[in-house]
């Protein structure tokens, strides 16, 4: 399957197996079935009152999810480009995330959004990765599928979850080669890291897009007899401490890519853990790589991005090969 195909797969298999759950969102519905023909079929086997298709409103999405949360239900929600999550900040940092804190508990948010990130050819307000603004905030989970079966694992586990989840669908990998997905049930648990590549030299820490350019960059590097481990995240939050620590205290030496600018994003809360938990374990400082201090640039000419180059290089600087 594609990752579009896997998602949907993952949305029809909950539905199926849960009437509550419920997806609603711009264009959603059939026959559109969503911008990226993600839902494609969802409403014409669910019928409309539980997949709806929403006026352009962000902050009426959110917020009709969060009360069917609240109210038994297990919404889904798309927001078209993660850029329009901006829109409704306040329904998902301060009523999604903080009901069942403030309730003592009594009010869990079981709400999934879907969110759309990457791709540079839709200009600067529909191409931001943003994912370091929800990490912030406590209450919320963040979910940032890489592989085809992750994303249906993924979502499933999101789905279920009683917090509120954001997943985030990188535009670069929905229609990206097809990879082996379970057909029937599939679910991979919130919080556990995957190790992509084993190596004994270097680890190299990603999510997202950018775990392809690292395993490309490992390539190149084995080349050069430099081991790169390569550990996809999965989820920022929970974020896998665990699993990327015990690789850097074997390897000694850390690179953090992202897609999101590097000044405040998550690599920094990477590497200052990393520093922090191994700091006489490490052989180099750790490195981090994302974008540059400016909004995201139309122009496919610009170097905007961290590719499988930049990765080689930073690793290469980290073992004193540069």
């Amino acid at each position: 399957m594609t990752m579009a195909q896997a998602i949907n797969s993952a949305l029809h298999l909950a539905m199926d197996a849960d009437s509550r759950v419920v997806v609603l969102g711009e264009d959603v519905a059939d026959p559109i079935g969503g911008v990226l023909k993600i839902t494609k079929g969802l409403s014409t086997k669910y019928g409309r009152d539980r997949v709806r298709a929403t006026p352009i409103a962000e902050t009426g999405i959110v917020g009709a999810a969060v009360g069917l949360a609240l109210g038994g239900y297990k919404p889904v929600a798309e927001i078209m480009f993660m850029d329009f999550t901006a829109v409704c900040l306040d329904q998902i940092l301060n009523h999604a995330a903080k009901l069942r804190y403030m309730s003592g508990g009594h009010t869990p948010v079981p709400l999934t959004i879907r969110t759309g990130v990457g791709t540079r050819r839709f200009g600067a307000q529909h191409s931001q990765n943003l994912e370091a603004w929800f990490m912030h905030t406590p209450g919320i989970k963040v979910v940032v599928p890489a592989t085809a079966a992750d994303a249906k694992g993924l979502l499933t586990a999101c789905i279920a979850d009683p917090d509120p989840c954001l997943f985030l669908e990188h535009f670069d990998l929905v229609f990206a080669e097809k990879g082996e997905v379970p057909v029937g049930a599939h679910q991979v648990p919130l919080g556990e890291a995957a190790i992509r590549r084993p190596g004994q030299d270097i680890t190299v820490v990603a999510y997202g897009t950018q775990v392809r350019n690292a395993l490309t960059a490992a390539e190149e590097l084995a080349e050069r007899g430099i081991a790169a481990e390569v550990i996809d995240l999965r989820t920022l939050v929970p974020l896998d401490m665990p699993t990327v620590l015990d690789s850097v205290e074997r390897t000694g030496r850390a690179v953090v890519v992202h897609d999101a600018h590097t000044f405040c994003g998550p690599g920094a809360e990477l590497a200052a853990q990393i520093t922090e938990q191994l700091w006489g374990e490490l052989q180099a400082p750790v490195l981090r790589l994302g974008a540059g201090p400016s909004p995201v640039p139309f122009a496919d000419a610009l170097d905007f991005h961290p590719c499988a180059a930049d990765i080689v290089a930073a690793a290469l600087k980290t073992i004193g090969q540069a």
